[in-house]
């Protein structure tokens, strides 16, 4: 089969969702009002709640929860066959992402910005609210140590992304300054970041960087992860106008553009799918398809992190309540596409089935790398670019969503530090917080692996962590629903499912990491079970009193 018809059918299928399903949604379920006072304007501080252009806060959204996750993660599951990674991606875009992303942002909006660890405590009670701050902190130590390693390994791996990397930093930090202190128009600041980004990757492809083999006694790899790291802390303290908004927005475009001229290219080549439809002779190793394929993909299905950046961050800057269809549904959508390409790249991107089954030749034996080869072909088929040049492109586009969910990722962590404080009763300011949450992460990083990989260590978790705060986050969504009276089974529905296999999933790990003797991650994935299966416990309460009292309460 053709490579484009899996890019026609998964756009199409996509994007009639927002035309139609995320206008459902927006009118009968959410209801958004125009005229709703959002955060942003009522504890507007310059800092964190900054009312923003709904194109500017979309790029933050979609490059916040995108990172790598969405590439990684089809990239992987496509062992298993084309057919269940596209099924997954595009339907459970649709409908699972769409309405969680979405009513993650509503809900918060609603109730004065909380974030989602906070709305726990509001809906359902205090205990539940501090059982989900314990796996939401531990989901967002997986994401900023993990996606340190990943994007430390692209530098080392790809030198000719350092300068469009980097320099797109000093492009946001210009873009921030034009729009707020210039006031100019969105559109010259978009067109000259654009234009100065592509310039920048093609400097780095003339100028590749590579660090020394050793960097004050580090490894190139090391000094990388820490330079993220001082980095991030310092993003994440900063006005979010100055560079976290400017940032993902360029990047967004970028990236946007980025998925264009991949899209493009498979049209113009026309690349035949490779793999099987569906992998009957999967590499020894490989767990089964139920219930890991609902876990390995994540992020560009469902994911429990993109309700942390709709309640953390995405709310606290909504101008508009009826912008958070675009920003909320339509960011899902964006994931959904990129995950779409990672799937065409890692199916369509080899020459023949014996070149793919030498790269999934094990269980996680493709991934990023696997994207950026496949991609690559693509784009030198079918746009003619130079081979170094189309790696360097795909690679500054993974480093780029990596990055800037390091940053959110990192400021979210800040939050739930604060927000610990306040329960023990002690006071966090912004300073202490970052300083705090960056020093778990390191502790991490050099403290469980070599070489900073730490965070790696308990990467086999992130998959069900991330599944499980989705299912919790829709439930959360789904109390505030019943109690007001409106229809629920559009979010319980994507919450039963999400809940059964991300359960389904720790009870499988379980078991293998009581045959490798992993006493770390055995421990890790017990306190996870429960502290989820409370949550869910108590939500589920808290529904049936709502059902009950609303058929109690006179029509």
């Amino acid at each position: 089969m053709n490579a484009i018809v899996l890019l026609v059918v998964g756009l199409a299928v996509m994007l009639l969702g927002y035309r139609f399903y995320s206008r459902f949604l927006a009118t009968r379920i959410y209801r958004l009002d125009e005229n709703f006072r959002t955060p942003a304007h009522e504890f507007e501080d310059g800092i964190d709640y900054v009312p923003t252009n709904k194109f500017v806060l979309w790029g933050h959204h979609f490059t916040s929860v995108a990172g790598a996750a969405p590439i990684v993660g089809p990239a992987i599951a496509v062992i298993w066959g084309w057919v269940p990674a596209f099924l997954w991606v595009v339907i459970g875009t649709v409908f699972m992402a769409g309405a969680h992303d979405f009513g993650a942002l509503w809900a918060s909006v609603r109730n004065k910005g909380q974030s989602i660890g906070s709305l726990t405590g509001t809906v359902i009670g205090g205990r539940a609210r501090n059982l989900f701050l314990v796996v939401i902190f531990l989901l967002l130590l997986m994401v900023n140590a993990a996606f340190a390693v990943v994007i430390a390994n692209l530098l080392v791996s790809t030198p000719t992304a350092v300068i469009p990397v980097w320099g797109a930093v000093l492009v946001a930090l210009m873009i921030g300054q034009l729009i707020y202190r210039v006031k100019m128009k969105l559109l010259w600041p978009s067109i000259i970041g654009v234009v100065v980004l592509y310039g920048m990757i093609l400097l780095g492809s003339a100028y590749p960087i590579a660090l020394p083999d050793s960097v004050f006694g580090m490894g190139s790899k090391t000094a990388w992860i820490i330079l993220l790291f001082v980095y991030a802390g310092i993003a994440s303290l900063l006005p979010v106008w100055v560079l976290l908004q400017p940032r993902d927005y360029i990047n967004g475009l970028q990236l946007f553009v980025g998925l264009g001229l991949l899209y493009v290219a498979v049209l113009i080549c026309a690349p035949e799918v490779v793999a099987p439809a569906i992998n009957h002779a999967v590499p020894e190793g490989t767990p089964s398809l139920l219930p890991l394929l609902f876990v390995t993909i994540a992020c560009g299905a469902i994911s429990g992190f993109h309700g942390l950046v709709a309640s953390g961050t995405s709310s606290k800057q909504l101008d508009k309540e009826t912008d958070g269809r675009f920003v909320g549904y339509f960011g899902s959508v964006g994931e959904g596409m990129l995950a779409l390409a990672a799937i065409i790249c890692c199916v369509a991107g080899f020459p023949d089935v014996d070149a793919w089954s030498g790269v999934y030749n094990k269980w996680q034996g493709g991934g990023v790398n696997a994207f950026v080869q496949g991609g690559d072909t693509i784009l030198t088929q079918g746009l003619g670019l130079p081979a170094d040049l189309g790696a360097t492109v795909l690679a500054v586009m993974a480093i780029l969503f990596a990055a800037t969910t390091m940053d959110t990722g990192l400021r979210l962590q800040r939050y739930v530090v604060q927000e610990a404080g306040e329960l023990l009763g002690l006071k966090v300011n912004g300073l202490l917080g970052t300083l705090i949450a960056l020093g778990v992460c390191l502790a991490l990083s050099f403290g469980a692996g070599a070489e900073g990989s730490g965070g790696m260590v308990i990467w086999p978790l992130f998959g069900t962590t991330n599944q499980l705060l989705a299912g919790l986050t829709l439930a959360i969504v789904s109390v505030i629903l019943i109690k007001q009276q409106r229809p629920a089974i559009y979010t319980v529905v994507p919450l039963i499912f999400v809940l059964v296999m991300s359960v389904y999933a720790l009870i499988v790990q379980l078991g293998q990491f009581y045959a490798a003797q992993n006493w770390l991650l055995l421990g890790m994935d017990i306190v996870i079970l429960i502290a989820a299966l409370w949550v869910a416990l108590e939500a589920a309460v808290a529904m049936r009193r709502g059902v009950a009292a609303n058929a109690s309460s006179p029509v």
